[in-house]
């Protein structure tokens, strides 16, 4: 299991969604798409919000033809992967399977859903048969 990565807020996650959208992107590109109207406080606090993300290991910030320029530093799925350690570890003793039965159960997940849940759930068991590794999870 790799170790999981510090609790993001709700506003770091929207920066962070943004740049993996986006990447890579300046802190000015950032701020622009998520304070259309904003100034420089609002450019400020995407300043300070990419630097907590820096500082938790998310994105990796560097300087390229004299701008701030911002990349993830791991992609969407580990990083939803790892939060959904950490939750499990928190509420379900760290059983995923607890933690997603309850989910599936909480949402009402639809048949469609199941359906795709099984197939991923089949790929999976036929990749590990073949000893394939699974498919890749670069910083998206």
């Amino acid at each position: 299991m790799a170790s999981p990565l510090p609790h993001v807020t709700d506003a770091e996650w929207a920066v962070l969604e943004l740049v993996w959208e986006k990447q890579p992107a300046t802190v000015r590109q950032l701020a622009d798409v998520l304070y259309p109207k904003g100034g420089p406080s609002e450019y400020a606090t995407v300043h300070k919000l990419l630097g907590r993300l820096e500082g938790k290991g998310y994105v990796r910030r560097g300087r390229e033809g004299g701008a701030n320029v911002v990349r993830a530093a791991i992609g969407r799925d580990e990083a939803v992967g790892r939060q959904l350690e950490v939750l499990a570890e928190k509420t379900s003793g760290g059983s995923l399977q607890a933690l997603l039965t309850n989910v599936v159960r909480a949402k009402r997940v639809s048949a469609e859903e199941l359906r795709g849940l099984l197939e991923l759930v089949e790929q999976l068991e036929a990749e590990k048969k073949s000893g394939k590794p699974r498919g890749g999870k670069g910083a998206s």
